[in-house]
């Protein structure tokens, strides 16, 4: 790479990060990660104008090929989730860019999930430079608080809704475990914890979709926000039992070092401890069958009825070390 190329690379990204700027990104979006996110999904390299800005659909890992290879910008791999959370997920707020348009219900976590520059923002980006700029800028930003609006009603419109016990209904997003979470309060609690109280709901989107901080306390537990909850907590009244159970697509199960992790956040429970790990197919549960904790349970979703207990002295229930007195 030559002088004149780098000087065009910087260029680009300047002009990239004065777009972010007027398109009123939060401060946290206006640096060089979320430059370079948006210059992939236009795909703008340093010598490319940006009247010639296109509108490929792209997932996370090819941006940061993108980055690296017309950038020289190379950002480890385990920052994928960062450039996910911190930069993305606010270009989908902003409704600068419409997450999976060839697949709406593709899950947001989904390794498949690919984005696209929304049509008037394109069409805006490549008048940038242009004396007409100021004006079309002018324009659209009056009319992206509509869109925002539109996209808002088409996320709702997709969300998961989840009865839970005396009336109480909430939604929870359409993408990651969701669906999963969805089975495991309507199926695993009606067959394996009748009659039981949900105490918290995790969500792809906001991680507390769910929590009744007050039912927890009732039986001696505490738990601060930042807290790594397992997905889905029940309390089986009639057993006293506190059940913690993991949704696993893509993240792992109850393997010994969560076991212990969950252990410990609810160690002052008066409640005796479940711990259990759900999978939507057999095949799923297969790929992460040496990473199982002994003394946990397997609920797969495709065979509801059956549950596969990992060893032990009793079949769903606490052991004497999760029990308090």
């Amino acid at each position: 790479m030559g002088k004149a190329d780098i000087s065009k690379t910087d260029i680009k990204i300047r002009e990239a990060l004065e777009i972010l700027k007027a398109l009123g990104l939060p401060r946290q979006q206006q640096n060089e990660r979320s430059a370079l996110t948006l210059l992939s999904l236009l795909n703008l390299k340093p010598n490319s104008a940006w009247k010639n800005a296109s509108d490929p659909l792209m997932g996370i890992t090819p941006m940061m090929d993108y980055f690296a290879k017309h950038y020289e910008k190379q950002y480890a791999p385990n920052t994928r989730e960062t450039v996910r959370r911190q930069t993305v997920h606010q270009f989908i707020q902003a409704a600068l860019i419409i997450p999976n348009p060839d697949k709406p219900s593709r899950p947001t976590n989904s390794p498949k999930a690919v984005y696209q520059i929304e049509p008037s923002a394109l069409k805006l980006l490549r008048e940038f430079g242009k004396r007409q700029w100021k004006s079309s800028l002018k324009t659209y930003l009056k009319s992206v608080e509509t869109l925002k609006q539109i996209y808002a009603r088409e996320r709702d419109m997709q969300r998961i809704p989840l009865k839970l016990a005396r009336g109480k209904e909430i939604s929870i997003s359409p993408g990651g475990q969701n669906i999963l979470v969805k089975k495991i309060i309507d199926d695993f609690c009606q067959l394996f914890t009748p009659g039981s109280e949900v105490i918290y709901v995790g969500d792809t989107e906001k991680k507390w979709a769910y929590f009744d901080s007050d039912a927890l306390k009732k039986i001696g537990v505490t738990i601060e926000e930042h807290g790594k909850m397992p997905d889905v907590v029940v309390y089986y009244t009639e057993k006293n039992w506190l059940v913690l159970i993991e949704a696993v697509t893509s993240h792992g199960p109850v393997n010994p070092k969560r076991r212990q992790e969950l252990k410990a956040l609810f160690s002052l429970s008066s409640a005796g401890l479940v711990y259990v790990t759900a999978f939507l197919d057999m095949q799923t549960m297969v790929k992460y069958l040496d990473d199982i904790s002994w003394e946990t349970e397997v609920w797969i979703s495709e065979s509801p009825t059956h549950l596969i207990h990992f060893n032990g002295e009793r079949f769903l229930g606490p052991y004497e070390e999760d029990l308090i007195g």
